[in-house]
């Protein structure tokens, strides 16, 4: 019996033409009203770098490319940059955070989410853990799978299995949050829903 990653990889890679053509249809959209005075900003949880990095070296001369890559952030990113007064609610949890690896290379930034989750009050555990072991179909392919359990049983997926059971597991890749579900038994979560149970708390402490 198949693994859903293996079908996954798959399916990714059945699907890149698809991919390609949304990718330059979103980016036709964007790159029209990324001309005005009020610059659009594209803000996501899934760090994968589509308008940050592969768009721009399919379109590597392109004026509006190179704009889109500039106003497009993560949401951590955006809310320690760009959002000066912005603080988050508190929350008294633990949490255990694998930082993606697209942040330490293409993208280049590494802590806007754990200083944003410091700010929140959380015990914060930011594991050195390196890649996942999936990245995207690599980790799914038949020959690539043994590496790709390596990779993550080198300190993620033990991390995560050892971890108390309200312990908050934070992942904002999907491949990271599929290795840790078939390979530890947890779902993880984005930093957007972190910040919408510390939100959603800190609401209905006031509330009651």
């Amino acid at each position: 019996m198949e693994r859903g990653s293996q079908r996954d990889a798959r399916y990714t890679r059945s699907k890149l033409s698809q991919a390609l053509d949304l990718a330059i249809r979103a980016f036709s959209s964007s790159s029209s009203r990324s001309t005005g005075c009020i610059p659009p900003w594209v803000m996501a949880s899934e760090p994968s770098p589509v308008f940050r990095d592969e768009l721009h070296n399919l379109f590597p001369t392109d004026e509006s490319a190179g704009r889109l890559r500039k106003q497009t952030f993560l949401l951590s990113e955006f809310l320690q940059n760009h959002a000066l007064n912005y603080l988050p609610p508190s929350l008294s949890r633990k949490v255990i955070l694998h930082g993606h690896c697209h942040h330490k290379a293409p993208m280049k930034i590494i802590n806007h989410e754990e200083s944003l989750l410091r700010k929140t009050g959380v015990e914060l555990q930011s594991l050195d853990s390196g890649g996942c072991g999936i990245a995207g179909p690599f980790g799914c392919q038949k020959d690539k799978f043994e590496i790709s359990q390596a990779t993550g049983e080198r300190i993620l997926l033990p991390a995560v299995r050892n971890a108390a059971l309200d312990t908050l597991v934070v992942a904002d890749g999907f491949s990271c949050r599929e290795q840790r579900l078939q390979g530890a038994g947890r779902s993880a979560m984005d930093m957007a829903e972190v910040l919408k149970i510390a939100l959603d708390r800190e609401n209905s402490s006031e509330g009651g």
